[in-house]
């Protein structure tokens, strides 16, 4: 697949394949690990308990963890990342079987998985800019396939969580799972060997504590300093935390007891993946003829409050269902805008390290959005917790209308590229997850998501890095 002038696509293909295979695996773990604990406890707080476990170690990695990716490579923390966490699901069933699996081991590699998880996101995420270069494609394509494809995956994941659960349960689900982590993890040694980007960077300073702590705190200035990016992941933060709550205890709780249990998880699900899809490739086809906040300010008001007003309100499938698409929709739009942001402004040797601090900060709340939503449908019920966490999710959203740095979106990332538009102190951005997130991270925009997005300039080109 190497074009005309020397052009390489593989290494792109590679990483677009591999990123889909695991975020597939993802949405299987969404929806297969609170379904296994709802099974064999029956409890929605400890399904918290077991959510809590999981994205505490994301948040510690991802604080931590962008020195690492450049002084390792980013090739090699991918890999690693999906050995350890197609491991660490294999061993939950595996254990089950063996009539070996207590509570803590559950918490305990529900742990392991989350910390080895956003460091290989982030490495994936952080070398699209220089595989759309080696390929030959425009920055805006390479992200919006990104994004695209992840989303695809995301919603196909779900669909075939719910339906095999139904038909298989959830511990073959979780074996199916560990194969797409192991799948993701041959494509990416295969597939990226040689890129220069994607292989260790050669530290001016020598490895240290200290060369490590002044790479660390390289990334949290830029953030700090930057009023729009902070902005961005205080908003998101209070939008995964919820998130959160929704994905590992809400809505199976709800679909257990007033829905028609795994299958409609799995149909909910895709649906808000379908819609994430639609409005992801909307938002590349004609997002850029509309204000870039007001386009933002309308869809993060839609994203997710109206679900769970709808799920507390209503005990069927159909309202939820549509709603669930809506919201979707209006979540797909989110990403693209926060990602050309963030791929416009921040500088290529510092995007390890900035992806990292945006993935800890929009997820920091994550932990206690599980262990919330848990303790909250325990002491005041489900509809009573829904209608909590949906105004959290309500206010969190209104940001946009409140302060006025949300103005400044609308030039951010367009009028340059990394370090040329960034600096030191320019203006910041954010991307971010949201399959149900907008993390910032890599992985990744608003809930339910992972990266994503068109970049600003239609047809411009990734520029060289010198550090590449």
């Amino acid at each position: 697949m190497t074009g005309r002038g020397g052009r390489d696509r593989i290494p792109l293909v590679a990483v677009l394949s591999a990123n889909s295979i695991s975020r597939a695996g993802s949405s299987l773990t969404m929806i297969g690990v609170p379904w296994f604990v709802l099974e064999t406890t029956g409890s929605a707080g400890r399904a918290g308990v077991v959510a809590f476990c999981a994205t505490l170690p994301i948040v510690v990695s991802a604080l931590i963890g962008g020195p690492v990716i450049d002084r390792i490579g980013r090739r090699r923390v991918s890999v690693a990342s999906d050995l350890v966490c197609g491991l660490s699901v294999a061993a939950i069933p595996l254990l089950h079987y063996a009539d070996a699996l207590d509570f803590w081991m559950l918490c305990a590699l529900m742990a392991v998985g989350g910390l080895m998880h956003t460091p290989g996101d982030t490495a994936r995420y952080v070398l699209v800019p220089d595989l759309a270069e080696l390929a030959g494609t425009t920055l805006a394509r390479a992200a919006s396939l990104f994004d695209a494809v992840s989303r695809g995956a995301r919603m196909v994941g779900a669909a075939l969580a719910g339906v095999l659960i139904a038909l298989v349960g959830a511990e073959t689900v979780l074996l199916l799972d560990a194969v797409t982590f192991l799948t993701s993890a041959l494509l990416i040694a295969a597939g990226v060997r040689g890129v220069r980007a994607a292989e260790p960077r050669k530290p001016a300073a020598p490895v240290s504590l200290r060369a490590y702590r002044t790479e660390l705190r390289e990334g949290y200035a830029y953030l700090l300093g930057n009023r729009l990016l902070l902005a961005v992941v205080v908003m998101v933060l209070f939008m995964n935390g919820t998130d959160q709550g929704w994905n590992a205890v809400l809505l199976p709780v709800h679909a257990s007891s007033e829905l028609g249990g795994a299958a409609d998880i799995g149909l909910l699900t895709a649906l808000f993946g379908a819609g994430g899809l639609t409005g992801a490739l909307l938002y590349g086809a004609v997002g850029h003829r509309f204000s870039r906040l007001a386009v933002f300010t309308v869809c993060v008001l839609l994203c997710g409050a109206p679900r769970y007003v709808v799920a507390a309100l209503t005990g069927t499938t159909l309202p939820l269902a549509v709603t669930m698409a809506l919201s979707g929709l209006a979540g797909g739009v989110l990403n693209p805008i926060l990602t050309t942001v963030i791929y416009g402004t921040v500088p290529d040797e510092l995007r390890s390290r900035v992806s990292g601090v945006l993935t800890a900060g929009g997820e920091l709340a994550m932990p206690v959005g599980g262990l919330a939503a848990g303790l909250l449908v325990e002491s005041a019920g489900v509809q009573g917790a829904l209608l909590a966490m949906g105004g959290v999710y309500l206010l969190a959203t209104l940001s946009p209308l409140v302060f006025p740095v949300w103005r400044t979106i609308n030039d951010a990332g367009v009028s340059g590229t990394g370090a040329d538009s960034a600096g030191t102190g320019g203006m910041g951005t954010g991307d971010t997850g949201a399959d149900g997130v907008p993390v910032l991270t890599p992985p990744g925009g608003i809930s339910s998501s992972g990266p994503c997005a068109p970049a600003p300039v239609p047809g411009a080109r990734t520029p060289r890095s010198s550090g590449s």
